[in-house]
């Protein structure tokens, strides 16, 4: 870190384009990371190491439901030797193990959707028009589905209404392509 030299280590940082903080942990150990002693090993014995894969192991597979204060439990039953300092160590390992054997679950979203909450829906009938097809009277009913987001309007609708409160949103008239007489 050259800019360490003239700048804090914060400024320092930021001109090298990396986080204050990694600075200050540079600054408090100089030598590069390879360098490093490699992280301490255990200081006591495993608690685990007799019996994970002969008791606990067979019971989360048994029961894969099974809460871990409740596996502890038997444990302290079967073992009354082990004592309760080791109740966060099995949580620990019982929720690597669930993390890398358990099934798959199945994801489920559940979705709600209230009528009239997003849209307004509604049916016309149109038989007074007396519309016919090749002679035959046509008997129909035209649906209207309209979003509330959209106030009420037809998509059509909001836009052309948008578009003569603020034409400066749009480049071109909104209706030069729509199907008419000259098209």
């Amino acid at each position: 870190m050259t800019f360490r030299r003239n700048h804090s280590p914060t400024v320092a940082a930021a001109k090298a384009g990396f986080s204050a903080a990694a600075a200050y942990r540079s600054e408090k150990s100089p030598g590069l990371p390879s360098q490093k002693k490699a992280p301490r090993e255990r200081r006591r014995l495993d608690p685990l190491a007799g019996g994970w894969d002969s008791e606990v192991v067979p019971m989360l597979i048994a029961a894969p439901a099974l809460r871990s204060i409740a596996i502890f439990d038997e444990l302290l039953r079967r073992h009354p030797e082990l004592g309760s300092g080791m109740r966060r160590t099995l949580e620990r390992r019982i929720r690597a193990w669930r993390a890398v054997n358990r099934q798959d679950q199945e994801v489920i979203f559940r979705q709600e959707h209230p009528p009239g909450r997003m849209g307004l829906s509604d049916f016309t009938d149109v038989s007074d028009l007396r519309v016919t097809i090749a002679g035959q009277p046509l008997d129909c009913r035209l649906y209207h589905f309209r979003l509330k987001t959209l106030k009420g309007l037809t998509p059509y609708e909001f836009i052309c209404k948008l578009w003569t409160k603020e034409p400066d949103r749009f480049r071109l008239d909104p209706l030069h392509q729509m199907p008419g007489l000259n098209s």
